[in-house]
């Protein structure tokens, strides 16, 4: 089990820095246009949630892995691009804490919100007639809070039109960290757990060692994502009308 384990160590620590690099600013942009280019939505530069990964109890933990599912997990925060490659991964939190509370605890959120991963300068949107400048963006579900560097769904209950198609932009670019924890769960069938390490170190090392060996095998051997739009359609000018107006931006009060 030890020499397992170191091995699955040694994964993480030599293929981090090639497969599993933090974006710099020429890749966020590339990001960027990839997400615009397979699911129109501009400026964006990630897709961020959490997963649940179900965990035999750890020694003296408690409760204090017990989610609101009833089963002790160890939550995976992750970020991923366009192309369902991971750009960001945390592990380790708590499951009975909401991904909302794990973002604002995380280093992620720390790095992004001092301006430590070297994202792009906000620049205008495309169809936006007034060329006014807005900021590069990550996604995420109604778990997360709304501010400058995410954007959040509108809830449910106060819905119009213009507030749908937002929404149905958002949901399109969202799912793709969706799909990406769906396909490193199939690759790696140990994160559908329970995962029968007791020591939370190293069964942190095993996450992330998945992660990062889907990330290889996806670069090497993985079929990139078409775009669903055929190539001679035009855009609809409703839609991006609505979106032009909805997408003027107002830096929050933090």
């Amino acid at each position: 089990m030890l020499v397992r384990l170191s091995v699955r160590h040694w994964k993480w620590e030599v293929l981090k820095d090639k497969y599993m690099q933090v974006p710099n600013r020429e890749q966020w942009t590339a990001i960027a246009q990839r997400f615009e280019t397979l699911w129109n939505l501009p400026n964006c530069i990630g897709a961020i949630d959490g997963k649940h990964i179900r965990i035999e109890k750890f020694a003296n933990s408690g409760s204090s892995n017990l989610n609101y599912k009833s089963y002790h997990s160890t939550v995976l925060l992750a970020c991923c691009d366009a192309d369902g490659l991971f750009t960001m991964i945390e592990t380790g939190y708590a499951g009975r804490n909401s991904d909302g509370g794990i973002f604002r605890a995380s280093a992620m959120k720390y790095w992004i919100h001092r301006g430590e991963l070297d994202i792009p300068t906000p620049s205008p949107l495309t169809y936006d007639d007034n060329y006014s400048s807005f900021p590069y963006y990550f996604v995420a579900d109604e778990a997360f809070p709304l501010s400058r560097y995410l954007m959040r769904p509108y809830p449910q209950r106060v819905l119009d039109n213009v507030k749908r198609i937002y929404n149905y932009r958002i949901s399109r670019a969202r799912k793709t960290v969706e799909c990406t924890f769906g396909m490193v769960c199939e690759k790696f069938a140990v994160l559908n757990g329970p995962i029968r390490i007791r020591e939370p170190e190293n069964a942190n090392f095993v996450i992330k060692a998945a992660c990062v060996l889907h990330n290889y095998v996806r670069k090497l051997e993985g079929l990139p994502y078409v775009s669903t739009y055929p190539q001679d359609c035009e855009p609809n000018d409703h839609i991006d009308l609505v979106l032009r107006h909805q997408f003027l931006w107002v830096p929050p009060q933090d």
